[in-house]
């Protein structure tokens, strides 16, 4: 079996095999890009209440992202997801061709952290959630994302991790786009 080497992103390196065969085994980040004219979110603490301890963020014209990691995905990955974010061209220009960046209009990013990408509903009615990477390294690797983005030169507002939110959104199109690094992303080998 060939295995890449994904880096190190402050955990212990891992293998993952460079095999087809094993495409779709091993999970790989996915994300949810959802082009919209504004978009918020707030955390509800267990009393089924806005927590007082998280500040609703909001946007105007840019992209709500769901962020699903797995506990595969390292910087390559990271890396890759931020440069296809920044560069998508999914904004209308002057012809109403999608033709412009985010960058390009000056838009912002609401990231939100979320597990249940990796739904698995093969057997049964109950999803499993097997795939989703653990907490920890899930959000190590979310805020590091939500940093590449940044380092594009894009204000990023996030939700919290782990927390029960309520996200709200007006998608602007509708435009929604599906991107898994374990389909998208070109593999050397």
């Amino acid at each position: 079996m060939t295995a890449a080497r994904l880096g190190d992103i402050g955990r212990i390196p891992c293998h993952v095999p460079n095999n087809a065969q094993y495409r779709g085994i091993i999970g790989h980040m996915r994300i949810v890009i959802q082009r919209v004219s504004h978009a918020s979110v707030d955390v509800v603490n267990e009393l089924g209440t806005l927590d007082p301890t998280f500040e609703p963020q909001q946007i105007g014209p840019g992209y709500m992202i769901l962020v699903g990691v797995a506990d595969s995905d390292g910087d390559a990955e990271i890396a890759w997801l931020a440069h296809k974010v920044l560069n998508l061209r999914v904004f209308e220009d002057e012809h109403d061709k999608m033709n412009r960046s985010i960058q390009d209009i000056g838009g912002e990013i609401l990231s939100i952290s979320q597990f249940t990408l990796y739904g698995d509903v093969h057997k049964g009615n109950r999803p499993s959630f097997i795939r989703a990477g653990k907490p920890e390294h899930a959000n190590l690797t979310w805020i590091k994302f939500n940093e590449a983005l940044r380092s594009g030169g894009v204000p990023v507002r996030e939700g919290r991790f782990g927390a029960h939110m309520r996200v709200g959104l007006v998608n602007d199109g509708p435009v929604t786009i599906v991107v898994d690094t374990d389909v998208d992303m070109p593999r050397k080998g």
